[in-house]
């Protein structure tokens, strides 16, 4: 089975070199009409030119393929819109949409100011909500969207120095498991790429022949399956140098304490008993838990529910 995008329409944002480039190159090749949108700032955010976009284009029309670019800001709602309507003109739908821009401003907590945090936090999360929010409606009204979040082992793990990212890269994970739920009806379906590669965002942060296993290719590979008719939804998919795994969040059973026993003290003294992994699950939407934790206080006080 090859799985191809003949006939659909891609919008890539961040795609102007490292991974977004290879994102929208493989789409190209496997038949996308793509959108390559890149402001063209450093890797901190600042500066702006359409030159790396435009070589992203002549790469893809010089290879038999179709795009244009466009160098919207993903916060700035006018320009997000104006791509989305220049796409809209002239292809007539939205397909898939790969939410990859974003920067760094890496400082200890301790060191790093509001702004630089609020920075990092407002092109990560916000461009991915604005971006989001301009292709939603299309998506609904034509049956069919694929949208994908760049998370993040930094946001899912944590990483020293980078708070205001990792912040940024969980907040997308939330929005992930909300998209989901309400798009699942529209044929919507909404993941998450938590990739690991050598670009300008990782240099100096890896040794120099991992930086060679971990390409952005091997991490492209992983995003397509996220893009496509059969795409999964509510997919944290880990890439990198080759290796391919699903992050999850597990919640455990858990423990319950009567009226009278339910103190600081008696939480802390089992403890033990709340972290054990046996009967975990993975929840799927936060009604779940609340049904869970009435359905141990029902049963242990012999309340009939329903």
């Amino acid at each position: 089975m090859s799985i191809r995008f003949d006939d659909r329409v891609a919008i890539v944002t961040g795609a102007g070199g490292g991974l977004g480039r290879t994102h929208a190159l493989e789409l190209a090749r496997r038949g996308a009409k793509v959108v390559v949108n890149d402001l063209g700032g450093d890797v901190h955010g600042v500066g702006g030119s359409s030159e790396a976009a435009e070589a992203v284009v002549k790469e893809i029309i010089d290879a038999g393929g179709e795009a244009f670019a466009h160098g919207a800001n993903v916060t700035n709602e006018e320009q997000v819109a104006d791509m989305v309507a220049k796409t809209m003109e002239k292809w007539g739908r939205i397909d898939v949409l790969v939410n990859n821009a974003g920067v760094l401003r890496d400082k200890t907590f301790a060191k790093m100011s509001v702004e630089d945090f609020n920075f990092v936090v407002q092109v990560h999360l916000m461009g991915a909500v604005v971006c989001t929010k301009a292709v939603w409606e299309i998506m609904r009204e034509q049956g069919y969207g694929r949208i994908v979040m760049t998370t993040s082992s930094s946001g899912l793990y944590g990483n020293f120095g980078q708070s205001n990212y990792g912040a940024a890269k969980m907040a997308v994970v939330g929005f992930m498991n909300t998209l989901c739920l309400e798009g699942a009806k529209y044929n919507i379906r909404t993941n998450c790429l938590a990739p690991m590669a050598a670009t300008r965002m990782t240099e100096g942060l890896l040794p120099e022949a991992a930086l060679k296993l971990s390409t952005p290719e091997s991490v492209t590979a992983g995003l397509i399956t996220l893009c496509d008719d059969d795409a999964p939804n509510r997919t944290i998919l880990a890439a990198g140098a080759g290796g391919y795994a699903r992050a999850v969040v597990y919640e455990t059973d858990g423990i319950y304490l009567k009226p009278d026993e339910q103190t600081p003290e008696n939480v802390r003294a089992q403890m033990a008993d709340i972290n054990i992994a046996e009967g975990q699950q993975e929840l799927v939407q936060g009604g779940q838990q609340s049904m869970k934790f009435i359905g141990k206080a029902a049963a242990a006080l012999g309340i009939k529910m329903g």
